[in-house]
């Protein structure tokens, strides 16, 4: 059978996208894909990237009160403007949605701008009508916000429209405990928006590492986030131009804007799955095997769809692979354990990798190494703020088994520590590597005796 493509991409996300290059570009395949927004996907578009570059822009007032401290006694953020930030913003994000397309155009993918839909195991139907064949197919859609359910939630924002606001509101509500929820609870608030975050749980990021989650919510608290704990808005409602909120605790709150971050949905509606034999979760991701192939065998899927592990750097490790297995002779898995992150927060941020200490409990015996201080930076700036570093350690083995870090700079140093921790280091490791000082950092191969030690939950 003679097809229109040897592989065709639904989606133009960082997953589909790196897919796509690596088959046309390295390996020759005849490659179409169809991106029915903007090329680069969430990530590029409408999240890590400018959420990041956002981040950058609310740290200042927290900057200039740390100036203050090392005596700049004039020292002052000034008055922030969302128009000139907002016009350097989609300014940056064209010009990746240019390097995006023309990327992969060079490498020889023929991109169409519109939805793509599965017409069978080899078909897809594009939004014109026109009907593309493929050898291979492969999804990478992503996911969507999702909301929460409750009466007039229309009247709700979601993460996305963040970045596409004319202004910022004065007072805003954010609903989640999750790292989009925190994290633009913490740019809201260094931008100068009075912000109020409502989640249920007893402290914010739940899966991640408790003491961490604990000392995030403190964090939140003393920059100025007012912390609603244990609370979720059950209503919503127009108060003039404004929302009024109604809360599970029947008390009631008047906002300029509500945002819902409470998790993201595999984006599979309308996808036409149905004309094919592909199987969902229960949570609607697509099913898929360690070679991110689908029951069907022509089709395959990657990225958030999948819902293994949705960071965008897997995403494109996870399409870089499909590629070279399917098209480049060169077959090869990827491994979802460990994957490092981190959870951009101001002055703090959050970086983790491997287990937590509440799972490695779970699993069995763990020395903890944990150190929890005042960095040198801003204990004479007279910060409260506080640093952790924690090694999770198999006392049988010595391998580390995790590492959390909460402090300035965390995403940065996660990376360099996830690199050890991945080739399988134990903590002689660690101990045997010298300190770099004065750094936070150091904390990481200084600590020599375990702060506590837990014989597993079955002991």
């Amino acid at each position: 059978m003679s097809f229109d493509y040897d592989l065709f991409v639904i989606g133009g996300g960082s997953g589909g996208v790196r897919a796509a290059r690596i088959a046309a570009g390295e390996h020759g395949a005849r490659v179409g894909l169809a991106e029915e927004s903007r090329m680069g996907g969430t990530c590029v578009i409408r999240g890590c990237v400018p959420k990041k570059l956002m981040v950058y822009a609310s740290n200042a007032p927290l900057m200039a009160e740390e100036m203050r401290g090392y005596g700049w006694g004039e020292a002052t953020s000034g008055a922030f403007d969302w128009q000139i930030f907002r016009r350097k913003l989609h300014a940056e994000l064209d010009r990746l949605e240019r390097a995006y397309t023309t990327n992969a155009e060079k490498a020889g993918v023929e991109i169409h701008h519109q939805r793509a839909r599965l017409a069978d195991h080899h078909t897809v139907e594009l939004a014109d009508g026109t009907r593309k064949t493929a050898k291979h197919i492969l999804i990478a859609v992503g996911g969507r916000p999702s909301k929460i359910g409750i009466p007039g939630e229309e009247l709700g924002l979601i993460s996305d429209d963040l970045f596409l606001l004319e202004q910022l509101p004065r007072r805003a509500l954010l609903i989640g405990g999750g790292f989009i929820a925190c994290e633009f609870a913490t740019i809201l608030n260094g931008l100068g928006v009075e912000t109020v975050q409502a989640y249920r749980g007893d402290a914010v990021l739940r899966g991640f590492d408790r003491e961490a989650r604990e000392m995030a919510s403190e964090q939140l608290r003393q920059i100025g986030v007012d912390l609603r704990l244990g609370r979720s808005p059950k209503r919503l409602e127009k108060a003039g131009e404004r929302v009024r909120a109604q809360f599970d605790d029947d008390s009631e709150d008047t906002f300029d804007a509500v945002f819902f971050a409470t998790g993201r949905d595999p984006y599979t509606r309308d996808l036409g799955l149905e004309n094919t034999g592909l199987r969902l979760k229960e949570n609607g991701a697509i099913e898929v095997d360690a070679w991110s192939q689908t029951p069907v065998p022509s089709i395959f899927a990657v990225g958030d769809v999948t819902d293994r592990v949705n960071l965008t750097p897997v995403a494109i490790r996870e399409g870089h692979s499909f590629a070279d297995t399917v098209f480049g002779a060169r077959p090869r898995k990827v491994s979802h354990d460990p994957v490092a992150s981190a959870v951009y927060l101001r002055p703090c941020e959050l970086g983790t990798i491997g287990l937590t200490e509440e799972q490695a409990m779970a699993r069995g015996p763990v020395d903890v190494y944990s150190a929890v201080f005042r960095p040198m930076r801003s204990m004479f700036a007279g910060s409260e703020s506080r640093t952790m570093m924690k090694l999770l350690v198999d006392p049988e083995t010595d391998r580390v088994l995790g590492c959390h870090i909460f402090g300035p700079e965390a995403g940065e140093m996660i990376q360099l520590a996830a690199i050890p921790i991945t080739m399988g280091a134990t903590k002689a490791d660690f101990d045997a590597t010298m300190a770099v000082h004065p750094t936070a950092a150091e904390e990481l191969v200084t600590m020599r005796q375990p702060s506590r030690r837990h014989a597993g939950a079955g002991n």
